[in-house]
């Protein structure tokens, strides 16, 4: 029913016209026999979908893939050259930094001149702008000009101004990850709220991790069309296999040894490393190239897997506290993390990394050798490494999701080689008495302050 839908999007699609300079633009204006100097390019062609009311829908994109132009267009800052767009309830927005915003009014009478722009009156704003100068929290700047402003302080005004005119819709453009972090932290506290009020939001972000933390669906773009739609976790699955798609290869028939820089070890002298563990029993160690992750204890089918396929991570073995794959990791123990990877061809920058996530999808731990500045390795065609991370547990008992990854970067590009996301479920034994992800070894002591009051009697104090 169209009262369920908050906003209806109808075969849109944008055209813009380009010229190569100003110069053309002024002469195809003025040219008599009206020659085109411009060529054509579409932003968006016959775009589709409704969101429903209470849906939070997060669209992704690489940069041009034409999500900023939509929702220009869905909140009436641009027209479409062509379909139709619906829009059902009072809609707030916060698009790319100093949209609608005068940089010579103060921060506080920009606020006053978007809530009249939204149809409040001076008085319905004034009583708002307490809890906006709150929420923004940059002190005196809200009485300077805008022009003075950072990034940063531009933005905090501009999301408290959107989300305190009790808007139905929110429309948000890569503004969640802007600011510190209680800033941030603000800004997902109101998000939250916003879901559990039923309010509408449309949000645009290249972070999946935010994109898989508060929407509920996902709509991918690339190159102008909508290319998916659906759950928010298949839509982000579709998105980076967009950007590092995988391709399947064969398996290699004749691996070779390959030794490796000392901050990622290849596992050759084994007895020197693992111990009071039968090491034939570490099937990461052996010389077997097949993918064997399958076989692992509570192996999941359902995995993710992501990346270009020139290698595969094809085995893994966890050892808690010498026992390698337990049923069940013990409160505090210490754990290594030994990742197989076959390299298919000659590859530089490569780093492998873990992460671990609960079921519902949070993420709560996850590193690797380029966030911890260790050296990246190099592999050649048809070669084993094997990458061993120790580390210690200090995980809430729950159940679990491991993921793997092998990701290549040059300079400030990275490419996901290939990426096994919740591979495995891993079972950590229970911590009675603490709820959340981490124990932190809490120790408390009662004192009597009566006793306390007698020791410090004879203080100076």
């Amino acid at each position: 029913m169209m009262n369920d839908i908050a906003i209806s999007v109808r075969n849109v699609s944008k055209k813009f016209r380009l010229f190569n300079s100003p110069k053309e633009r002024l002469i195809e204006a003025l040219h008599p026999l009206r020659k085109q100097y411009h060529r054509e390019f579409w932003a968006l062609r016959n775009v589709s979908f409704d969101v429903q009311r209470g849906e939070i829908v997060g669209i992704l994109g690489q940069n041009g893939s034409g999500k900023s132009t939509l929702l220009q267009i869905i909140c009436a800052v641009m027209k479409a050259s062509g379909g139709d767009v619906q829009v059902n309830g009072r809609i707030s927005a916060l698009l790319e930094l100093g949209a609608g915003f005068n940089p010579d009014f103060t921060g506080r009478d920009n606020v006053i001149l978007n809530g009249a722009i939204m149809g409040f009156s001076r008085k319905e704003m004034i009583a708002r702008l307490p809890a906006i100068e709150a929420f923004a929290d940059i002190g005196d700047f809200f009485d300077q000009p805008v022009k003075t402003y950072s990034s940063g302080m531009f933005v905090r005004v501009a999301f408290a101004a959107a989300i305190n005119v009790d808007p139905e819709i929110l429309v948000v453009d890569e503004a969640l990850s802007v600011g510190d972090a209680k800033f941030q932290h603000r800004c997902f506290q109101r998000i939250r709220e916003f879901m559990e009020q039923g309010k509408t939001i449309l949000v645009v972000s290249h972070n999946a991790d935010t994109m898989l933390r508060i929407c509920h669906r996902g709509i991918v773009f690339h190159h102008g069309e909508l290319r998916y739609i659906g759950p928010i976790k298949a839509a982000v699955n579709y998105y980076q296999n967009l950007l590092y798609g995988r391709t399947d290869q064969a398996l290699p028939t004749s691996p070779r040894d390959k030794a490796i820089s000392p901050a990622s070890e290849v596992i050759t002298d084994t007895s020197a490393r693992i111990e009071h563990t039968d090491i034939s029993t570490i099937g990461a160690l052996s010389q077997d190239t097949r993918d064997r992750l399958f076989e692992k204890p509570n192996y999941n089918k359902h995995e993710t897997r992501l990346g270009n396929g020139k290698a595969s991570i094809i085995d893994f073995d966890l050892i808690a506290d010498g026992q390698l794959n337990p049923p069940e990791i013990p409160p505090h123990a210490q754990v290594q993390l030994i990742v197989k990877i076959r390299c298919d061809e000659n590859l530089d920058g490569l780093s492998v990394g873990f992460a671990l996530v609960t079921i519902d999808g949070v993420y709560v731990f996850g590193t690797n050798m380029k966030m911890l500045q260790k050296p990246l390795f190099s592999a050649e065609a048809d070669s084993c490494t094997v990458v061993k991370f120790n580390w210690t547990s200090h995980l809430v008992g729950r159940e679990y999701f491991l993921n793997i990854g092998c990701n290549q970067f040059s300079g400030s590009e990275e490419t996901f080689i290939d990426v096994r996301r919740s591979v495995v479920q891993l079972k950590f034994a229970d911590t009675p008495g603490i709820s959340g992800f981490v124990d932190v070894n809490v120790r408390h002591e009662v004192v009597e302050l009566s006793r306390m009051r007698g020791e410090f009697a004879s203080d100076e104090y």
